[in-house]
């Protein structure tokens, strides 16, 4: 397939973007682009490498055309400095017109220089959401005559904490077409973007390599924080019967020490960590003497401490944090020769670790199953939030409803199971372990 007709891209930006060697479009690109030049509002989720940038890219170069105006038309939002360098260099690759103008707003001492250049005329701004409000709050940035606002990266703008700036310059600009690219849709960037969107299209790109390792067992819960993941790692270990051996690993030595001492009040003189950093607290050399120490139930293994290997007859590993380094973690659920099948990964997450469990899944070529959370599990309110005080039950998941998003589901990725009846007989097997 070649560029085709329906995405009403002009002979001199095709022309532009085969040049660069993209002679077909993605699927992301394909299902946008007649969108984006429709005018209506898009949201596109998919994976790093599935072309959102360059679809929002040719989308904008394509209504712009000529440089007509003094003020901008098209503003762009990015989480970082490394992403306005980025997007402008793509912008100047694939725009041939000289006379479209793009200006780079980003965070560095002074604004002097970045006012200047919007004074000097600009069609396309990339900006970071906190210079371009800080600019724009000086009347250095002039947003009456936007016709396309994008957040690109989204999910690493909400991880940042700048929703803020997002949602006060959405509603600085009268009326425009919006556009929101991520790898990930959740709660939390849904309450950024609700206010502003009007019935956007939402294009979903899911499409995963095949898979060619062989992993344990795997178990998803998401929950909203962490201290709702303490909540939810107390609940599970505290049940012995079910848990006889388990390694939970987090990031940090510092988080390590924190859920031992957490775990340490409901399964006390159970639990212990792997090279500890304090002296008061019980710990073990190597993954070798936990398991030979019949006492102990739960080993808190930080990233930082090493010694991950061998862990082939533990029958639960639970990823209380996700690793930084991807590889780590698939590290840790592929089977080897010696791998006990019945042997279980359970990961946690918040909305903000979402792509990072994406990324994953790009890697082993499949889904992590996401499971209901126990109905007895406290969740605990954001920091910040009304009612702080108060604890609410966890909602079991309707499989049938559609989700907070924009649109519903298909059936191939809707990736709520209910474990509750099955799930809990398979972990009640483990008895064997113990």
């Amino acid at each position: 397939m070649v560029w085709p007709e329906k995405l009403k891209l002009s002979k001199q930006i095709q022309k532009s973007i085969t040049d660069l060697g993209f002679l077909t479009p993605t699927e992301m690109q394909y299902n946008t682009l007649s969108r984006i030049s429709g005018g209506q509002d898009v949201i596109g989720i998919g994976p790093e490498g599935s072309g959102k940038t360059t679809a929002y890219v040719l989308g904008i170069l394509s209504k712009l055309k000529y440089g007509v105006e003094e003020a901008p038309r098209a503003l762009v939002l990015v989480p970082d400095k490394d992403a306005v360098l980025a997007v402008t260099e793509l912008f100047q690759r694939l725009n041939k017109n000289a006379t479209i103008r793009v200006v780079s707003l980003y965070n560095t001492p002074g604004t002097e220089s970045q006012m200047d250049a919007l004074a000097d005329g600009a069609d396309i701004v990339v900006a970071s959401p906190d210079r371009a409000r800080a600019i724009y709050l000086k009347l250095g940035l002039n947003l009456n005559k936007i016709q396309v606002m994008v957040v690109d990266d989204a999910h690493q703008i909400v991880k940042q904490g700048l929703q803020l700036p997002v949602v006060e310059l959405a509603n600085s600009i009268q009326r425009c077409q919006h556009l929101i690219f991520s790898e990930v849709l959740h709660e939390r960037l849904e309450l950024m973007i609700d206010p502003f969107m009007r019935d956007p299209a939402v294009i979903e790109v899911d499409e995963l390599p095949d898979a060619d390792v062989e992993i344990y067992e795997q178990v998803l819960y998401q929950v909203p924080n962490f201290r709702t993941k303490l909540n939810l790692l107390k609940l599970l270990l505290s049940d012995a019967e079910t848990f006889p051996k388990a390694v939970v690993f987090v990031n940090t030595r510092l988080t390590a020490e924190k859920v031992y001492q957490q775990l340490n009040v409901v399964i006390r003189g159970e639990v212990a960590l792997l090279n500890p950093i304090f002296f008061e607290s019980t710990g073990f050399k190597s993954i070798d003497d936990f398991r030979q120490d019949e006492s102990m139930r739960v080993l808190v293994i930080a990233n930082e401490a090493g010694g991950t290997a061998a862990l082939h007859d533990i029958p639960f590993l639970i990823h209380f944090d996700i690793p930084e380094e991807k590889e780590t973690f698939v590290s840790r659920i592929v089977k080897n020769d010696e791998a006990d099948e019945d042997t279980i990964a359970i990961t946690f997450c918040t909305d903000l670790e979402l792509s990072e469990v994406r990324k994953i899944e790009q890697v082993i070529g499949q889904r992590l199953p996401l499971a209901e959370l126990p109905e007895d599990l406290i969740i605990e309110k954001e920091v910040g939030d009304k009612d702080t005080s108060k604890k609410s039950k966890a909602k079991p998941v309707d499989p049938e409803a559609p989700g907070a998003a924009f649109h519903e589901k298909k059936a191939s990725n809707n990736k709520n199971y209910n474990f509750s009846s099955g799930y809990k007989a398979k972990l009640n097997k483990k008895k064997k372990h113990s």
